[in-house]
């Protein structure tokens, strides 16, 4: 796992990383999942698949998630205790994408926050088979982030971004090298 930056903002390390996200040892990782809850293709389908059957179950009994929303699972064979399942936009397919996408990172950290949870590690949301751009979504993804922190002061410990590819990582490093420029939080 390559680490590219780490800020501290309100005493919580943000911190940007190359590699699996099913690997990550956090209270939470943030799945970027369909508004059916069931698995499907890219990170989607490697969080079902390294979890195993018992979260399909737990997810049925879920049911569906709207766009911008999230829902929280136990993380059941993974090293997360908890698998947070965020319905990002399809970029192309809505009038307001960011606001959902940001909808549904801060929609992630209320519910980190109400289950007490410390350590949440976010996927790359809507960047894959959505079509989300990379440089449009680290710019959302990493505000909203920065704007629940300074907002809700929750307690967390670390929020990190497992992100699959270099060319990804270095996209949201540059964008947080950005908001460090303009934003006195980060």
């Amino acid at each position: 796992m390559t680490t590219i930056t780490k800020v501290q903002s309100g005493g919580i390390t943000v911190d940007l990383v190359q590699g699996d996200i099913t690997k990550q040892k956090v209270d939470a990782i943030v799945n970027a999942a369909n508004s059916g809850l069931v698995g499907g293709g890219g990170v989607d389908g490697a969080i079902h698949r390294a979890a195993g059957a018992d979260l399909q179950r737990e997810l049925n009994n879920i049911g569906r998630c709207p766009t911008g929303e999230a829902r929280i699972t136990k993380g059941y064979n993974l090293p997360a205790k908890h698998i947070i399942h965020a319905v990002g936009p399809v970029y192309r397919g809505v009038d307001n994408p960011a606001e959902l996408l940001r909808s549904a990172h801060l929609y992630s950290l209320k519910l980190a926050q109400e289950n007490d949870l410390k350590t949440i590690a976010f996927a790359a949301i809507s960047t894959g088979i959505y079509g989300y751009p990379v440089d449009e979504a680290s710019d959302v993804a990493l505000n909203a982030v920065f704007d629940y922190i300074q907002t809700h002061q929750p307690d967390f410990e670390l929020v990190r971004f497992v992100l699959f590819s270099s060319s990804i990582l270095a996209v949201f490093s540059r964008t947080l090298g950005q908001l460090a420029q303009t934003r006195d939080d980060v």
